[in-house]
């Protein structure tokens, strides 16, 4: 699952950064989300992959905090980029005319640096202490399975559900894959 959700992401990013058809305000935005993705899974399932084949469930302190850190990092990302392209959306949809004047380049950098800043204010607080709470409290086999959907699952179908339906980015892979076949 774990490579399913790195690969599929990597595709993505691949697709629009190489594609000049792709470089859209919502490909933009879908860019970010796969690399959020990718960073997300990736905070947590190499050490979860590495407890179960040493059966050791150790780790340090300052890694603890590291792992925390960019969890809620990519976490919070995560979020506010699909409010980011939510937005995005609502402004193709509702001002048609006015699209391209609304969603310009620099507005999208701006959504991006505000969805950054924004996940450091609000998700380290809340997150802190949620993590840092009395592990009493929790069950543990929900706890495990809740996280497992949430960290593995989720990443790994957003490329199918935002991108891979997508007729556009599967025209891209394909010119993209084309390329590489082609024979120099």
């Amino acid at each position: 699952m774990y490579l399913v959700t790195v690969t599929g992401n990597l595709l993505i990013i691949l697709a629009i950064v190489t594609d000049p058809h792709l470089h859209t305000p919502m490909y933009f935005f879908l860019a970010n989300l796969s690399f959020a993705d990718i960073g997300f899974t990736s905070t947590t399932v190499p050490k979860m992959l590495l407890n179960i084949q040493t059966q050791n469930k150790v780790i340090t302190y300052m890694g603890c905090l590291s792992q925390m850190f960019f969890f809620l990092l990519f976490g919070g990302l995560d979020t506010l980029l699909l409010t980011a392209m939510a937005y995005d959306r609502f402004v193709a949809i509702c001002h048609p005319l006015h699209y391209t004047v609304i969603m310009n380049p620099q507005f999208c950098g701006l959504l991006l640096l505000a969805s950054w800043v924004s996940v450091v204010s609000l998700f380290y607080g809340t997150g802190l202490g949620v993590y840092l709470s009395s592990a009493a409290t929790h069950n543990s086999r929900d706890s495990a399975t809740a996280s497992v959907m949430y960290t593995v699952v989720t990443p790994m179908l957003n490329p199918f559900i935002y991108s891979l339906r997508n007729k556009d980015i599967k025209q891209a892979l394909g010119r993209l894959f084309s390329r590489t076949a082609a024979p120099s």
